[in-house]
């Protein structure tokens, strides 16, 4: 095991434990992109099962996005080497986005085309958890953009129910910051499959990626930044926001 990745287990455990991400007879459906978030996150898990004091079964499954390039069939050579079952999941999104005039805006319909498609594959396998591989800069960033356009105060949970409460969504990377994350990834071999064929547009003009260049220049004047964030969002003080229902009004 290497230096980063034991690091990283180590964190990932206290996330797992904190919020009760898995517990005894789970089925977990693991969603792998073919990134090295989500493929960290499944060598992570694959590590966890044999140890943990708690008996689990692991599932993979690919949205398959339909990009020229995109290497499901090699994320799914690497589930059948660590003995994890995958699926894959075909969607032409391109076709979607250019038929619904949505170009402006493909990040917002992929991720609810690829999260239907997922809770409908965990649902039909019996999966009751669906593991995410979204990291400490990730809900940091998604917290800032919610904060700023309006959207409350609110970010991805590490272990939050789906909208008609039949999953639970857990990200076991919740306290792993991406730069120990993309060093674990390296040390492991861990190399990206597939490029998003709206990365360009999304990097120049995309709200998350402008709010994760605004977070990295805040850390250079806050080193401890994303932890600060994580000790923050942890510490929610309802009394001293300006959220009514929460206020003890004379």
């Amino acid at each position: 095991m290497t230096k980063n990745f034991r690091k990283i287990c180590r964190l990932a455990g206290a996330a797992i434990a904190d919020y009760r991400m898995i517990g005894d007879r789970d089925r977990i459906l693991v969603g792998v992109s073919g990134g090295k978030d989500s493929m960290l996150l499944l060598h992570l898990l694959n590590h966890f099962r044999s140890r943990a004091p708690v008996r689990f079964r692991l599932t993979a499954a690919t949205f398959d996005p339909g990009f020229e390039g995109f290497d499901a069939e090699g994320t799914a050579e690497t589930c059948r080497a660590l003995g994890i079952e995958h699926h894959r999941i075909v969607l032409r999104v391109r076709e979607v986005i250019e038929r619904t005039g949505t170009t402006h805006k493909p990040c917002v319909v992929c991720s609810r085309l690829r999260r239907g498609r997922l809770y409908g594959l965990a649902r039909e396998l019996g999966c009751g958890k669906l593991a995410l591989g979204q990291h400490l800069d990730d809900i940091a960033v998604s917290f800032l953009i919610s904060l700023c356009r309006g959207g409350g105060l609110t970010t991805m949970g590490p272990n939050v129910p789906s909208e008609d409460g039949s999953i639970r969504v857990i990200r076991p990377l919740a306290y792993v910051e991406e730069k120990l994350a993309a060093a674990a990834a390296e040390e492991l071999g861990i190399r990206p499959r597939g490029r998003c064929l709206y990365q360009q547009q999304l990097e120049e003009n995309g709200d998350r990626a402008w709010f994760k260049r605004k977070l990295r220049e805040m850390e250079l004047e806050i080193p401890d930044l994303l932890q600060n964030m994580r000790h923050s969002l942890s510490d929610l003080r309802p009394g001293y926001l300006l959220d009514r229902r929460f206020l003890n009004l004379p």
